[in-house]
């Protein structure tokens, strides 16, 4: 019996791999892009981690982690995460893995947390992985005090070359918390991985200012990695209307909001009459009007040797991703890609396979591999 000619391309569509089915292809002035997809159906996705076997770990903002092994979204989400609470744009946030996560299978994750009569904050919780859920869950720092603003959670994480652990609090929509040292909000926080301040933090021997804080002045970081060859940690933050930032971090540092901005008030008022001012940092880039920047790394893979050393930035309002090139902390280059995407970029990671990694945030949000045109 001769098979029906649609059977035959329903057989062909069942065994190519996802990927096959759905790549993309766009331009760029350095390579020609194939964007294509490894996994579907993640609602509201924030942050990857890739595995020592190859699979990768992947945080929902509404209180979920997800394993793609092989290719294929496992449909049962991660078990044991810590109490969490999903809350405008509170939920699950980040998730990086210990430097020595091969060894000691300990990854940490950011989300937003509720107390009972308190207010909602930012937490981190440490926890090891056994290839199916979290074991031995500990908080090892939660932002205070506390307050019931649904916004500017942050939580974005990096690793510096020594093993500390930089966390991210944003000002929780009330700016003039972001300059008070004796407040967790509006700044970035450095810590060992058991949670207490990293030797040689900037404030250890000032009372007035909490020991953790690495930087303040931070309004709301959205994206954080850490230089490939000087070993810093870039950040890029939210401005109001225009004015996101891309900063590199120096020990002590006020980075300036509110008292300092690009852009103005969401009423459209002034925030501030100023840019720049002596004691503040100045940003390296910014970007008015804003393209809600979200998700950072640099390029560091084989598979396009053009764009080696650039830092690439996902954006969630203008809906692009981000190539820019620095001579000396100056932006040389500055190219937008993907515009026909018309996607919310939410996370951006430098993939072990050369490739880039882009995490799209809708309700039915995307796992991408930016590779080379065939």
């Amino acid at each position: 019996m001769r098979a029906c000619p649609r059977l035959i391309l329903g057989l062909i569509f069942v065994l190519l791999p996802a990927t096959a089915l759905s790549a993309q292809t766009f331009s760029s002035d350095r390579a020609e892009l194939q964007l294509e997809t490894v996994a579907e159906g993640l609602e509201h996705p924030w942050s990857l981690a890739f595995l020592p076997d190859g699979s990768q770990l992947v945080t929902e903002r509404p209180g979920r982690l997800r394993l793609i092994d092989n290719g294929q979204l496992r449909p049962e989400p991660i078990a044991g995460l810590p109490d969490l609470v999903v809350s405008g744009q509170g939920g699950l946030l980040d998730i990086v893995l210990h430097p020595d996560f091969a060894a000691n299978r300990t990854l940490f994750l950011s989300y937003a947390h509720e107390q009972s009569g308190a207010g909602m904050t930012t937490r981190v919780a440490k926890a090891r992985f056994d290839g199916k859920q979290l074991q031995n869950v500990e908080v090892i720092f939660e932002a205070l005090p506390r307050s019931w603003t649904s916004r500017h959670f942050a939580g974005r994480m990096e690793f510096d070359p020594e093993g500390n652990l930089y966390i991210a609090v944003g000002d929780r929509g009330e700016k003039d918390r972001a300059q008070d040292t004796a407040d967790d909000a509006g700044g970035v926080h450095r810590l060992t991985v058991d949670g207490k301040p990293a030797p040689g933090n900037p404030f250890l021997n000032d009372g007035s200012v909490n020991d953790t804080f690495f930087t303040y002045g931070n309004r709301n970081i959205q994206g954080m990695t850490r230089h490939p060859e000087t070993g810093a940690i870039w950040t890029h933050e939210h401005g109001p209307r225009g004015g996101d930032e891309v900063n590199i971090l120096h020990a002590g540092d006020d980075y300036g909001w509110p008292k300092v901005t690009y852009g103005i008030a969401y009423s459209g008022f002034p925030i501030t009459d100023k840019t720049t001012m002596k004691g503040v940092t100045d940003p390296l880039h910014y970007w008015d009007p804003s393209i809600a920047p979200s998700g950072m790394a640099f390029y560091t893979g084989d598979l396009f040797p053009a764009w080696q050393g650039d830092l690439f930035v996902g954006a969630l309002k203008m809906q692009k991703l981000v190539r820019l090139r620095f001579d000396n902390r100056k932006v040389v280059e500055e190219e937008d890609l993907l515009r026909d995407l018309e996607a919310r970029i939410r996370d951006v990671r430098m993939g072990p396979d050369g490739a880039l990694w882009l995490l799209t945030d809708h309700r039915n949000g995307k796992v991408y591999r930016l590779v080379p045109a065939d």
